[in-house]
């Protein structure tokens, strides 16, 4: 095993265990030491949010936001695997330096660029967070996940509750275990929120969390804003998501590799040509989500169209209908329903949602927890924000063929929604930091 370099706030017999010892690395020891990439300026945080339009939903900036780069230990979906994942910590800096600050630890949504790292400040995701946590005094942590940016693992195991936890969770330990040396002061509270496929993992971090890390972390609320926690019924669906001929071959290729048998032969699965290299395609070192299709990579057209491409009707109709194809039994293990949560949960979601149906995922979740008596659950739907600042004359296009309705639910999962989402969040953050 190579001799680690790691940060001088690891521990001694971390130090040992990677260079050699009798084990590996704890889980969240420091690889590197944490690096300061930039410091942020509240009045660059104003700049940024008032020209974006940002403004109205985050607020002006109270703090300056130092953005750190980490790359930490962790473990892959299989038992036994040690790995590693990057990602970024926020620091609130400048006249927040002395705080002392929760910890909110994020998960981003779907990433299709294999070398993409929100330890960036240029990042769009990463402006976001500093904008509505870090420059309002909360620290942040976000992983890159696995296989992406720094990490050495083989593939990104896609919307796999249990590997999206232990990267989570272990994001929060590396931000503890770099705090100390970039000037961060972190009360203990730890809260997890994440939006779309993070949304999912921020679920799958908090209740992993609570159940096996009770008494290692302080957990005062969890925020899971546009999550796929239903992904068994999220199958039986009779028309495609928006987003099918990305998120769908993304999460079969990756159950695959993590379970080995929801196919034997992966030209049962997809059609020519996708079968020849869908199993290696994402994430991708170049390609994004637009240059996927306009390079015939993956196909274009209305979702049921790009499905229909991409998939055998044999694999989709049999997802659909059987309760024991291998495919619905892999979405069971990763169906987030079932859980009791302890701290003060946030759903939020917006109606108009045309990739994460909240009527698929988010009120089958909260009926779920309202089912069991569970009573410190609120959902919350941001469609009438999003409809009233986004939509032509405040009201969602209904026309299918028209340019506005392209425009307008092409963008709303992806631009229009997170933000309204995000002031719901520090909201709750707000009652229990």
């Amino acid at each position: 095993m190579n001799c680690f370099r790691l940060s001088c706030v690891a521990a001694a017999a971390v130090l040992l265990v990677a260079c050699g010892g009798s084990d590996d690395p704890a889980r969240g020891a420091l690889i590197d030491p944490p690096a300061t990439l930039a410091t942020l300026s509240a009045a660059q945080i104003d700049a940024g949010t008032q020209s974006s339009g940002l403004q109205a939903v985050s607020g002006k900036a109270k703090c300056d936001v130092k953005v750190v780069s980490l790359n930490y230990a962790t473990v892959g979906a299989k038992s036994g695997e040690r790995t590693n994942a990057s990602g970024v910590m926020l620091v609130p800096a400048g006249s927040c330096s002395t705080a002392a600050a929760p910890l909110v630890a994020y998960a981003k949504g779907t990433d299709v660029q294999k070398p993409r790292t929100l330890a960036n400040p240029q990042d769009s995701e990463t402006f976001l967070l500093a904008a509505m946590y870090a420059a309002q005094g909360y620290a942040v942590v976000a992983t890159d996940y696995l296989g992406f940016a720094k990490s050495g693992y083989s593939f990104h195991p896609y919307l796999h509750a249990d590997s999206e936890a232990t990267s989570v969770i272990d994001s929060v330990r590396a931000a503890r275990n770099a705090a100390g040396t970039v000037g961060a002061s972190l009360s203990g509270k730890v809260m997890f929120t994440g939006y779309s496929q993070g949304g999912h993992s921020s679920m799958a971090a908090h209740r992993a969390a609570e159940r096996d890390y009770g008494n290692e972390f302080n957990v005062v609320g969890g925020a899971h804003l546009a999550g796929p926690y239903n992904l068994s019924g999220s199958l039986r669906i009779p028309d495609a998501i928006a987003g099918v001929q990305f998120f769908v071959p993304y999460l079969v290729t990756a159950w695959q590799k993590v379970y080995g048998d929801v196919y034997t032969d992966v030209r049962t699965v997809f059609k020519t040509p996708y079968s020849g290299y869908i199993e290696n395609l994402l994430p991708h070192p170049t390609l994004n989500y637009t240059t996927l299709v306009t390079s015939g990579t993956l196909p274009g057209g209305t979702p049921n169209q790009a499905r229909d491409a991409v998939f055998q009707p044999e694999f989709i109709a049999g997802s659909q209908t059987s309760t024991t194809h291998p495919l619905y039994l892999a979405a069971k293990k990763n169906d987030l329903l079932g859980w009791t949560p302890k701290a003060r949960v946030l759903l939020c979601g917006g109606a108009g949602d045309p990739t994460v149906p909240p009527a698929i995922h988010q009120a089958v979740m909260k009926a779920d927890f309202d089912a069991r008596g569970v009573t410190n659950v609120t959902s919350v739907d941001v469609d009438a924000m999003i409809q009233a600042a986004f939509a032509p004359g405040g009201v969602a296009p209904t026309d299918p063929t028209s340019a506005a309705f392209a425009t307008y639910y092409g963008a709303y999962h992806g631009t229009y929604e997170p933000p309204f989402c995000h002031a719901q969040a520090r909201a709750m953050f707000e009652t229990v930091k």
